[in-house]
């Protein structure tokens, strides 16, 4: 992609949007970039973009500012079907989303990960796993460091492991991972994509410019990504905790195995990750496959897997206090993620639930807030929501604030309980993001346990 003279819009001012602005300058472009938000909003951004010759619009997004573009690159937070888009569309303007900008420039081969779950923590540790093993490897995308950004640190040779959302997905073009992964597909960002449907239509498209050659890895227990299997134009392979498969990773007496054909090799056993909860053996089987595919000796992987502890604000340890543990799961932003943060734990827990709402149905939580959940404090803008869906199957504490439900918690439970944060809910109402809403709750923890 020649990008030097070209006039170039980014859409968006989040961390993918700057990247994307400050890349597309070094490389000769001519740059200007649009956001919503008020330029008070963005005070923190703008002057270094203005300091490179970068022209800034914010507020809105002008008519003109559209018109006379080579390029538009769009922001995941910028809804792909926004009219000032569909007009550029028509007009015959190229829209891309900052991961298709990457993958024209990144060096070496990209492992995309995908998935309504797990995806940081598998991203993570197959970064881990493939870096044990001696290969020369970069991790970013949606779990933090915008993909653009690690251009400069690649090569040929090396790995690319790319957690990858439904949003970044929907503006690829040629985007061609050489091992591409689903880890599930539950119900998530209906308030974007509208219906479940369009969600794994866009979750589909990680493989859609794969060749033979290529690899896909999908979860064969879980059904709507096992579904996906006939569509992969190259290899897949499986991961199962519940079956033997062909050819992935699977469960056998306790142990891990990966088959390819005939042929079969253990890695370790179960008991030997340290990470908690299900979910989480799937994460593993999910980064073992991949690893595999990659090259990796199997000595390698159960070394990394032993070594690696739990993602920071998934399922998270934070503190002990009087007998009672604290868990931060501010990354469980869906109903099917707080369902596998409830089933880490067999009872007497306090549930902290809400945020923004994004479409979901909550009352699929009753049965385990009836089995294992003894309160709920409902906090944020879908507290109203959650409430009404959940009433019947647990009792319910509209402590409002993140930092009153800790309070409330903390006074309500009792020795051998849990407070767990797995709120279902984006952060955007009350915080910047999940890792914002996750440190508050560790800073109220670490409060209270220092008796303030």
């Amino acid at each position: 992609m020649e990008l030097k003279g070209k006039r170039v819009l980014v859409v968006g001012l989040g961390k993918s949007g700057v990247a994307s602005a400050q890349f597309l300058q070094a490389s000769g472009a001519k740059v200007t970039v649009s956001d919503a938000k008020s330029p008070e909003q963005l005070a923190s951004e703008i002057p270094a973009l203005l300091e490179r010759g970068i022209a800034v619009e914010t507020g809105g997004h002008g008519e003109r500012t559209f018109r006379g573009q080579d390029l538009i690159v769009v922001s995941p937070g910028v809804p792909a079907d926004s009219a000032p888009l569909v007009q550029a569309r028509v007009q015959g303007v190229l829209i891309i989303g900052e991961i298709e900008l990457a993958a024209q420039f990144l060096q070496g081969r990209i492992v995309a990960i995908t998935g309504s779950n797990g995806k940081t923590t598998t991203t993570t540790l197959t970064g881990e796993i493939l870096a044990a093993s001696g290969f020369p490897v970069v991790v970013g995308g949606n779990i933090g460091t915008p993909a653009i950004s690690l251009v400069d640190q690649t090569r040929p040779g090396s790995f690319v492991i790319l957690e990858v959302s439904s949003f970044q997905l929907e503006t690829i073009h040629t985007f061609r991972p050489f091992i591409s992964a689903i880890l599930n597909i539950t119900p998530d960002h209906l308030d974007r994509h509208r219906t479940l449907e369009a969600y794994v239509d866009a979750k589909s498209r990680i493989f859609e410019n794969q060749k033979e050659g290529d690899f896909c890895v999908l979860n064969a227990d879980d059904a709507a990504a096992n579904l996906l299997t006939g569509r992969a134009k190259c290899p897949v392979l499986h991961f199962s905790r519940r079956t033997e498969v062909p050819a992935g990773a699977f469960v056998r007496n306790g142990r891990i195995l990966v088959r390819d054909g005939a042929a079969e090799q253990e890695i370790l056993a179960v008991e030997e990750i340290t990470l908690q909860g299900a979910h989480n053996l799937e994460n593993v089987l999910a980064a073992v496959c991949i690893a595999s595919l990659a090259g990796c000796p199997a000595e390698k992987i159960r070394q990394a897997v032993q070594a690696f502890k739990a993602v920071e604000h998934r399922l998270e340890f934070v503190a002990e206090i009087a007998g009672v543990r604290y868990f931060n799961d501010s990354k469980a932003t869906n109903v099917d993620a707080t369902i596998k943060a409830l089933e880490s734990f067999p009872a007497n827990i306090h549930l902290i639930l809400g945020g923004k709402d994004k479409g979901s149905d909550y009352s699929v939580l009753n049965r385990l807030l009836r089995e294992r959940v003894k309160r709920v404090y409902t906090i944020g803008a879908a507290a109203e929501k959650i409430s009404r869906q959940i009433q019947q199957a647990a009792e319910i504490d509209p402590s409002g604030t993140l930092e009153m439900a800790v309070r409330r918690a903390s006074i309500l439970a009792q020795p051998g309980d849990v407070v767990l944060l797995a709120p279902a809910c984006a952060s955007f109402d009350q915080f910047q993001s999940y890792e914002h809403r996750g440190r508050v709750f560790k800073e109220v923890v670490k409060a209270l346990a220092a008796g303030n």
